[in-house]
């Protein structure tokens, strides 16, 4: 699954630009699933497995992230830009980016300190009043390398910190995604869709239409989630915190998930041994749940982390064999 994760993290897909990276899951689809790729560029898999299945177990993961689009190239040849997703404005303001297919590099300014008023000195600089400079001597010349309606990403490579957690972008949700492909790999008790998602950060639009879709009895979404296990915040309000095993949500901001498999989640672990806790969702579930009969979805959110640097837990996959958070024991159940 680390391959997978390495690979999927390097490349570049904002919302609505998933290209790339659903391109490397299509070539590693080949031979192992019936595939259907939507026209909003969900990747909809049907797996096969030893056996059939009663029930529509539906599993899914986002594979776009967050980045920048460009707006307007200004006459002094700078890029203005806004937000695909959110995006906290204070971890942007000198970040390294690459801009378009071509991969331009550029850099995320602001206006000098000693420019800057007192009065707005102090203050967190909102992405409106960025630039992102990638050395142009003017608009003609930003113009043959750029366009208005360029994606623009964050460029951070994939390392390892300390043995158990690797800082990189785009972990939300290429964690998920390479979960998926690792699941596929290794086989499945039953039959199952696995769905590959697009347009996750701008409103879950690919939830919707996966959902409508495919249909499921049961929804399984495999997720990044922030651990606030960090200096300052009162254990109340920390979500997770890195460690503690896989992230298994009871509620969102618009969903209550069925007790039942919420309660099934948290015996499985129990069983085995696998470290597991609470946490509270959102994203995809929301979507997934309310459409037509699919009222049981459930989540179960991974690699608990900071926004800034991004870091994944990864302890579980050498104590468990490869599959951290995914009980095939669970997985089957599910299937009946």
């Amino acid at each position: 699954m680390t391959d997978h994760l390495r690979q999927l993290c390097r490349l570049n897909g904002t919302s609505g630009r998933e290209e790339q990276v659903r391109a490397y899951i299509l070539s590693h689809l080949e031979g192992k699933a019936d595939v259907t790729v939507d026209p909003l560029g969900n990747v909809l898999a049907f797996v096969r497995g030893k056996e059939r299945a009663k029930k529509t177990v539906m599993l899914s993961a986002h594979m776009d992230e967050v980045g920048f689009i460009i707006t307007y190239i200004t006459e002094e040849g700078y890029l203005k830009f806004s937000p695909v997703g959110g995006i906290d404005d204070k971890v942007i303001v000198g970040r390294p980016v690459s801009v378009g297919d071509r991969a331009v590099p550029g850099v995320i300014g602001i206006k000098a300190i000693h420019l800057t008023d007192k009065a707005d000195s102090g203050k967190v600089p909102e992405a409106g009043i960025l630039y992102i400079d990638i050395g142009a001597e003017d608009r003609a010349q930003a113009l043959s390398v750029a366009a208005v309606g360029d994606a623009a990403y964050f460029v951070s490579d994939y390392r390892e910190l300390g043995q158990h957690k690797v800082q990189s972008k785009a972990l939300d949700d290429r964690f998920g995604c390479a979960l998926l492909l690792d699941l596929i790999d290794r086989g499945v008790p039953r039959d199952a869709w696995f769905c590959f998602l697009t347009q996750e950060e701008i409103g879950l639009r690919g939830a919707v239409v996966a959902a409508h879709r495919v249909n499921p009895d049961y929804a399984i979404v495999l997720e990044a989630t922030t651990a606030a296990d960090v200096a300052g915040v009162d254990d109340a309000d920390c979500v997770c915190k890195q460690g503690g095993g896989a992230v298994v949500s009871f509620m969102d901001r618009r969903t209550v998930y069925d007790r039942t498999l919420f309660r099934e989640s948290r015996c499985r672990p129990a069983r085995y041994q696998m470290p597991d806790q609470n946490g509270r969702g959102r994203r995809q579930r929301r979507r997934i749940h309310p459409s037509g009969k699919r009222r049981r979805a459930h989540d179960c959110r991974f690699a608990p982390m900071p926004l800034h640097p991004q870091r994944h837990e990864r302890r579980g996959r050498q104590r468990h064999g490869g599959l951290p958070f995914v009980d095939r024991s669970a997985f089957a159940l599910l299937c009946r």
